[in-house]
This record gives structure tokens, C-alpha cells and sequence, in this order.
């Protein structure tokens, strides 16, 4: 009878450290000014080659909207439709999630914030804490890769962290931004486990 009570366990826990990350990010997002560390970190990897853009941009469509949907097709399509089911329902609570939250804390995205930053492909909009495409790739990954394979989950796991650098690296976030994004991902994915008693 224990053994039922894992999966609640584990997602109280995650959603309590993914949201408590979340905020402590937060309070520091709302400060004025960007801290020389982030800059630091922003300017290596925002400098990187941009030979690299395409791939990395490839990387990045994980954490939208489509990539939603793509992931939650492929998985149907695999025999997996719960899971599909799963990941459809948090990647979209995570997406829609972050949008809102962005609206409390205010934080401007690099152009704004740094005075200067290089933009590759097209300019973002809106607001930058947290990244809604590190949230949701991190909602996916906490959904998804515990199903996969084990040989396959570390390829997974580089895939779906990969995807807050990505942001950085175009220069649509800051790296605060992306820590952000990832703490509230793995909120909502642990909020999901209470809610569907799954266990990962």
C-alpha cells in the first residue's frame, strides 16, 4: 500500500522545490539592472559561433507550443497515448502558466534589459522571466524521459536542457530568465504527478 503513495510523494516534492526556485528567481528578476554574473554568462553564450544557429533553433522548437503537440504525437503514435495524453495536458498548462506569471514579475528580455544584445532570427516580444521554452521543455522531460528507455534518457535529458541555453543563445532570454523557466517546468510537472498519480 506504501508503494502507492510514491508517485504523490515525489510530486509534492518536485512542485514544492520547482516553485519555491521559481520564486526565489523571481524576487531576484524584479531587481533593477542585470548582475555582472549574468551578464557574464549571457555574453559567452549569446557570442557563441553563429554557425550554430540552426541546430540550436531545431532544439528550441521543443520548448513551444508545436512542440507540444509534436512530442504528444510521436508518443501516440508509439503506443504511448496516456503519456501522450500527459504531456499534451502539462506542456500546455506549463505554457500558458508561464505567460501569466511573466506579467507579475515584468522583466524585460535582453534587448531591454543589457541596453544591447545579439538577436538571431526574429526579435521576441513580451516579457522575459521565467522562459516558457525552458519551462515547457522541462515539464516535458519530467513527464516523458522517466518513460523512455535508459539508454535513451540521457540523450533526452541533453535535448530538453539544451533548450534554455538555445533561448540564450539567440538572444531572446537572459540566463536568470532560463533558470526560472526550468524551476517553473518542473513545478508544474510535479503539480501533474499529484494530480494523475503517475509515477516517473
Amino acid at each position: 500500500m506504501a508503494r502507492a503513495h510514491h508517485p504523490v510523494a515525489r510530486g509534492a516534492t518536485l512542485a514544492a522545490a520547482g516553485f519555491a526556485a521559481f520564486a526565489g528567481g523571481a524576487v531576484l528578476a524584479r531587481r533593477p539592472g542585470v548582475s555582472a554574473a549574468e551578464r557574464r554568462v549571457f555574453a559567452a553564450v549569446n557570442g557563441l559561433p553563429v554557425v550554430l544557429h540552426v541546430p540550436v533553433w531545431t532544439v528550441m522548437q521543443l520548448g513551444s507550443l508545436g512542440g507540444v503537440a509534436a512530442t504528444a504525437g510521436v508518443l501516440a503514435r508509439a503506443g504511448h497515448p496516456r503519456l501522450g495524453a500527459r504531456a499534451a495536458v502539462w506542456g500546455t498548462a506549463t505554457w500558458l502558466g508561464a505567460k501569466g506569471v511573466k506579467r507579475l514579475v515584468r522583466r524585460a528580455r535582453p534587448g531591454g534589459a543589457l541596453g544591447a544584445a545579439r538577436i538571431l532570427g526574429r526579435e521576441q516580444a513580451g516579457l522575459g522571466y521565467p522562459s516558457g521554452h525552458a519551462a515547457v521543455a522541462a515539464t516535458l522531460g519530467a513527464v516523458v524521459v522517466p518513460g523512455l528507455p535508459a539508454r535513451w534518457r540521457p540523450v533526452a535529458w541533453a535535448t530538453v536542457l539544451g533548450v534554455g541555453p538555445a533561448r540564450v543563445f539567440v538572444g531572446a532570454h537572459l540566463p536568470l530568465d532560463v533558470a526560472g523557466g526550468i524551476a517553473f517546468g518542473m513545478g508544474v510537472a510535479g503539480l501533474g504527478r499529484l494530480v494523475d498519480g503517475a509515477e516517473a
